[in-house]
């Protein structure tokens, strides 16, 4: 098996909602490299609903100003200025383009990549297939479809042992009882 290609474009946030009057929205960010995505002059797209493309009835946007907020940031973009415009936002995922990412890093991956991967533990359990990945805080979880169920699964360095992209293995050390839930 290949190493799954890289998407054409990668998600960096999700807008939850639009924020005050004057245009703003608050975006959780779903990047580490939040300093280089989330900066004024930066073009991103609007994904399709349930895709990863951008969507056709939104032009490009490019981010005016930017601030921290809570566990996200509040985001104005250009030509976008009251809130029955970016109103219409809500919900959606920004996109930025493959090309203008940084490829991930030795021992990183994009999240993408964890899909579709089978699941086993150390002691060679086959467990399942990762169908879905949850930002939380203060960890991510899996989305496991088992032959009988689907269970969550932190993403975390002490149970996610490691990832062959080559062969599709997602090798975990999970604590007792935590398939069993």
């Amino acid at each position: 098996m290949s190493i799954p290609p890289l998407p054409p474009f990668v998600a960096v946030g999700h807008v939850a909602k639009a924020h005050g009057t004057r245009g703003e929205l608050y975006v959780r960010s779903l990047t580490d490299r939040e300093d280089e995505t989330y900066v004024p002059g930066r073009t991103l797209e609007v994904a399709r609903l349930q895709e990863d493309l951008p969507d056709s009835d939104f032009p490009s946007l490019e981010v005016e100003t930017v601030r921290r907020y809570r566990q996200g940031f509040l985001v104005k973009f250009q030509a976008l200025d009251t809130r029955t415009e970016v109103e219409l936002l809500r919900g959606r995922y920004l996109l930025l383009s493959t090309e203008e990412t940084e490829l991930p890093e030795e021992g990183e991956l994009f999240q993408h990549q964890l899909l579709g991967l089978t699941v086993r533990t150390r002691e060679g359990r086959e467990v399942g297939e990762v169908t879905e990945i949850y930002d939380l805080h203060p960890t991510n979880l899996l989305e496991v479809k088992t032959a009988e169920a689907r269970i969550l699964i932190p993403f975390s360095k002490e149970i996610v042992v490691s990832w062959d992209l080559e062969t599709a293995v997602l090798l975990i050390d999970p604590p007792e009882g935590l398939l069993d839930l």
